[in-house]
């Protein structure tokens, strides 16, 4: 028994406790936390228990998780963590609500509009192709450290006008912050130690920028300088705390992402197959992993007091809400447990839905498919290395190494 077991729980409708540590470990065989989630959801539709130092509620299924979404006043993104419901960080536009989060959206919007994506590919293609290059011809790699991570590393340096060759260096924080194994003290300072040189970096860089302008340059940063809310310029804290959340969300979750996806061609031959005799079908499968394999599980902070499928929740609570759990419903979708790849009708929320839906999608997608296309013309036959046992990690769910073979 932890210690937060010992924590009273208000259980006025008796609905299953599941205290936190349950459904987010920080180990476990590739799809745990995902299998954990099905199980869950078909136990009941809300679940009560702790996180930390108070009660949350886990909801389990896709109507309840959508609508909750979708009301964002009574559904703050104050806090996006079970166990931290006061949080001392903001991370920007994320942690935003009402007139302030619309007022940066707007700022944003420009660079993230599916016109503006399209204007990428060409950059895009040019970075999956420098990362495939250096693996390709080698016949093996451990597709996280060598591909998964360090692609959207280095489409980001492009997008924030930074220098190539620190790609690597912001790869290596990137899994120090969100990858390190934070139950140890060791990890936990690894952890602190990345997240103040993260916010080091990004001080002077934004300095920098702000002491020397350069009209002519055209990156996200750089433009940001001059960014306006309500007549007053943004200040360099809140470009810091938009600088943190690109670097965690933006490079992790398509990260995540690439990895889910691979894994399952790896270890399904007749997807993989269909996917390089039927390149036309790769945005469909997209769709399908996107709904499959949803690592993202948000938390919000609950505003006033509500209820969910009969559960009542009090204001100041957390409730939990993954979005694999919404996504792999069978009320929502016909035959959920199963990946069909060919799947017409998939109306998930991998994105997650209502005024807080991610930004960044249109990117996401296409990074995911310019991966797939490239990878798969020049390496069609691939297989997990013999032996390899296939591990996941808890907080942003995501796979630890994989390790592929090929012939060459």
């Amino acid at each position: 028994m932890s210690i937060d077991d010992n924590i009273q729980i208000d259980n006025p409708t008796s609905c299953p406790v599941t205290h936190f540590h349950e459904v987010n470990t920080e180990g476990g065989p590739a799809g745990w936390h995902f299998d954990n989630f099905d199980t869950k959801r078909e136990q009941a539709a809300v679940h009560t228990g702790v996180a930390g130092p108070a009660q949350y509620f886990l909801v389990t299924r896709m109507a309840d998780i959508r609508s909750s979404f979708q009301k964002a006043s009574v559904f703050s993104n104050s806090a996006v963590v079970p166990a931290d419901p006061d949080p001392m960080y903001r991370w920007i536009p994320e942690m935003l609500d009402g007139r302030e989060h619309t007022a940066w959206r707007h700022l944003l919007g420009p660079f993230f509009a599916p016109a503006a994506v399209a204007n990428m590919e060409s950059m895009v293609r040019a970075r999956f192709g420098e990362v495939l290059d250096a693996v390709a011809a080698k016949g093996s790699c451990d597709f996280v450290q060598d591909v998964a991570l360090l692609f959207p590393n280095v489409v980001f340096m492009d997008l924030f006008g930074l220098p190539r060759e620190d790609a690597e260096t912001f790869q290596a924080w990137e899994v120090d912050i969100l990858h390190g194994g934070h139950s140890s003290e060791e990890g936990q300072q690894r952890r602190m130690d990345a997240m103040m040189a993260v916010m080091g970096y990004f001080t002077q860089l934004i300095s920098d920028r702000r002491s020397t302008p350069d009209p002519s340059r055209t990156d996200i940063l750089s433009q940001s300088l001059q960014w306006e809310i309500d007549g007053t310029q943004v200040s360099d804290q809140d470009l810091l705390d938009f600088c943190l959340l690109m670097f965690m969300a933006g490079l992790d979750t398509v990260a995540a992402q690439l990895t889910f996806n691979w894994w399952h061609l790896a270890t399904h031959d007749g997807d993989r197959r269909r996917i390089v005799s039927e390149p036309a079908l790769i945005p469909t499968a997209i769709e399908e992993f996107l709904r499959y394999y949803s690592f993202v599980t948000p938390g919000r902070k609950v505003m006033e007091d509500t209820e969910i499928a009969g559960c009542p929740i009090k204001a100041g609570q957390m409730v939990y809400l993954p979005l694999v759990s919404a996504n792999r419903d069978p009320r929502e979708f016909p035959d959920a447990d199963q990946v069909v790849i060919d799947r017409e009708a998939n109306r998930h929320i991998a994105f997650g839905a209502g005024p807080h839906r991610c930004l960044g999608s249109s990117l996401a997608r296409q990074e995911l498919q310019v991966a797939m296309e490239m990878w798969h013309e020049r390496i069609p036959e691939y297989r997990l290395a013999p032996g390899a046992e296939v591990r996941e990690h808890g907080g942003q769910v995501g796979i630890d190494s994989l390790p592929l073979v090929w012939d060459v």
